[in-house]
């Protein structure tokens, strides 16, 4: 009986709790804050292409990404984790500056944090020469020393050189992988959420401990929106990019090892790889202004639709709510 009563409790807690995460979502804003991370920096210029590093162009991407953002959404800030070619917070490791990056997006209560990076094979950019059998000549070999020498005859094999051009080429968006959800519920800040923007996490007057197990199942409410929205925006950014006649590989998840930037975020976070640095022709694409304006219409389209589809979510959450 015992058992019983403490499975109801926490079943009426659980059903609570989302309705009172519903309540709390639809009172928001729908997207206040915004972090834009352009991948590496620094010490790390991440992967290399045959004239450019992935920390520069992603750089360059992010930094027009964010301005068209601001000038099509006044009413919404964009904070970039760094503007120039060091390490978010003058890091001296990459580590660091990984901690750095998902700080600053929590301490800033980011309502959503999209990383911009760029892919690499693990082979040469460009491409590389490789061997091949191309037939076989008969050579004579001796095996053995004195009077064990023996005379073999063997064939040879012939190689030719050629010439292997790196040639994947394409989008993907990432999501933090679903078995790493318990540290993304670790990093889910729920204190603000029943008053001001402001309001600090260990604030006494909070409605809820932040160690009870109503807190700790409220964040993992939490991060299952998260992790919805999450996979809705990669969606959405993989689509405008097929649209727009780029290969995609679509949305994937880093499982067993995951992102730790993606769950080290307590907000709906997605990373994206705008294309293969390693490839020629891509890398011109990356680094060319032309490339460059498509790829962050591919993204801000995304966005938009992203926004749209929560404030449509939250216009019938009002909707049902005044009935």
């Amino acid at each position: 009986m015992k058992k019983i009563k403490t499975c109801l409790a926490i079943s009426f807690a659980a059903g609570c709790l989302l309705m009172l995460s519903q309540s709390v979502l639809a009172q928001k804003n729908v997207i206040r804050t915004v972090i834009i991370d352009p991948g590496h920096g620094g010490i790390d210029p991440g992967a290399r292409g045959l004239f450019s590093t992935e920390a520069e162009v992603a750089l360059s991407i992010s930094l027009k990404l964010g301005a068209a953002l601001e000038k099509e959404f006044p009413n919404i800030k964009f904070v970039y984790t760094r503007t120039t070619d060091v390490l978010p917070g003058g890091a001296t490791n990459v580590r660091q500056g990984l901690v750095n990056r998902a700080n600053m997006a929590n301490d800033l209560k980011g309502d959503l944090f999209i990383a911009i990076h760029l892919n690499a094979t693990g082979q040469k950019a460009g491409g590389w020469y490789a061997k091949k059998i191309v037939g076989y000549k008969p050579k004579v070999v001796y095996t053995g020393s004195g009077k064990r020498r023996r005379k073999k005859h063997i064939q040879e094999p012939i190689y030719e050189s050629y010439y292997v051009k790196n040639t994947r080429v394409g989008t993907e968006t990432y999501i933090w992988a679903a078995d790493r959800s318990d540290e993304k519920s670790e990093n889910v800040v729920l204190g603000g959420e029943e008053g001001g923007e402001d309001e600090p996490v260990d604030d006494p007057n909070n409605i809820l401990d932040l160690n009870s197990p109503e807190a700790k199942i409220r964040a993992q409410l939490y991060t299952k929106y998260f992790f919805r929205n999450s996979a809705l925006l990669a969606s959405m950014v993989e689509d405008e990019f097929s649209k727009s006649g780029r290969s995609s590989f679509g949305v994937k998840q880093r499982n067993n090892k995951g992102i730790w930037v993606l769950q080290a975020t307590g907000m709906p976070s997605i990373l994206v790889e705008t294309g293969f640095i390693t490839n020629k022709e891509e890398e011109e694409y990356l680094n060319s202004e032309k490339g460059q304006q498509e790829i962050v219409e591919n993204i801000s389209g995304a966005f938009r639709r992203y926004k749209q589809e929560l404030e449509a979510s939250k216009h019938n959450t009002h909707a049902a709510a005044g009935k």
